[in-house]
């Protein structure tokens, strides 16, 4: 009920231009707030099944608005995590649609919240094995993050990852430089439970670098 229910109101929204943007804008904090419990909060065959409802619900998105970049940037996220959660070369074919949508994302417009779809590609990037299994290629990841950055070089989400990703290179004291820029960032009303469990991560990794630099 709940799904025909959705579908109708994506319907009707994309009927009347007048309303699209505001249902836009509704769906996409609803993606974002299941995202977070998805991700942070549920685990094993219940994360599993969360985000396999969610990565329906993020493709519809794209279906109904397929001119946003911002649809696809979080289709790919929602992907991407679903990746992440699902593990193994099972996960690869995930992580190959994330990448397609993160990308088409990039040609609609690459500006698109704060340039998220670097980021996020760039963590696929780093994250994906490389040839001759996957995609993954960490000097490519190295050239998004930096791109991402230049949209949004205070974000808590960009410098988080950015950090996650010098720490895994060994890169131990630009890591601790990019984790601190993500902690001071704070956390955003718009997305408070994502970034309660983010700078809980942020402060796990940053006692781990530190560990390192001591060393």
């Amino acid at each position: 009920m709940y799904k025909m229910t959705l579908a109708l109101y994506l319907v009707f929204t994309s009927i009347f231009p007048a309303s699209a943007y505001a249902g836009e804008s509704q769906d996409l904090v609803a993606i974002q707030q299941k995202w977070a419990i998805a991700n942070y909060e549920l685990k094993d065959d219940a994360q599993i099944d969360a985000f396999t409802q969610l990565s329906e619900q993020s493709e519809l998105f794209v279906k109904n608005y397929p001119n946003l970049a911002q649809t696809h940037i979080w289709n790919g996220i929602v992907l991407a995590s679903f990746a992440g959660a699902k593990g193994g070369l099972g996960a690869l074919g995930l992580a190959k649609e994330a990448k397609t949508s993160l990308e088409q994302a990039l040609s609609i417009d690459g500006t698109a919240l704060d340039g998220s779809a670097y980021a996020s590609l760039a963590t696929l990037y780093s994250k994906v094995p490389g040839w001759p299994i996957g995609f993954g290629d960490d000097d490519k990841a190295e050239k998004l993050f930096k791109q991402a950055l230049a949209f949004n070089l205070e974000g808590i989400d960009t410098n988080y990852l950015y950090g996650e990703y010098l720490y895994d290179e060994g890169d131990y004291k630009e890591a601790k430089a990019r984790l601190l820029a993500a902690q001071a960032a704070g956390i955003r009303d718009t997305r408070a439970k994502a970034d309660k469990y983010r700078q809980q991560a942020i402060s796990q990794l940053l006692a781990k670098v530190d560990k390192k630099l001591k060393r």
